[in-house]
């Protein structure tokens, strides 16, 4: 009887170089996920050094916590279709310009540290977006060479 240990982790199947994809992907969705609770968690206490609101904390929380779940459900596919990557990555470019209207419109009254929270969580997000875009890009390469 063998007690050895494999030292590999199981693959998923692939059409095409989704490798980048997924780990960005998987990334996103546990940062997000962490993002969506300090949202929650945090909405009372950080309104005030903010100036963000609980009644936008909260919603934001929740949708983060569901994006973060779109995105686990996303690359844990055993094929990530183009598609649902390019997807990501609209809704990615989408947020970024949703927070950055926020600080400059003065639609919520964000103290100076607040426009810095946003401003950097949009930041954030566009990083994500192009690398999400690259992750898209190569495995669209891939599956176009793999149908020639």
């Amino acid at each position: 009887m063998s007690t050895a240990v494999p030292t590999t982790r199981p693959q998923f199947p692939t059409g095409g170089d989704d490798r980048l994809l997924r780990r960005i992907l998987r990334i996103d969705a546990w940062s997000t996920g962490a993002f969506g609770v300090v949202m929650l968690a945090g909405a009372e206490p950080l309104s005030g050094p903010l100036g963000l609101p609980t009644s936008w904390s909260v919603p934001f929380g929740v949708a983060m916590l569901g994006g973060a779940a779109a995105l686990g459900l996303i690359a844990g596919r055993p094929r990530i279709p183009w598609r649902h990557g390019a997807a990501v990555v609209a809704g990615n470019l989408l947020s970024g310009v949703a927070l950055l209207v926020l600080t400059a419109t003065g639609l919520v009254p964000l103290t100076g540290a607040g426009v810095a929270f946003m401003a950097a969580g949009a930041v954030v997000v566009g990083v994500y977006a192009a690398i999400e875009f690259v992750g898209v890009r190569r495995l669209r390469g891939a599956d176009a060479r793999a149908a020639a």
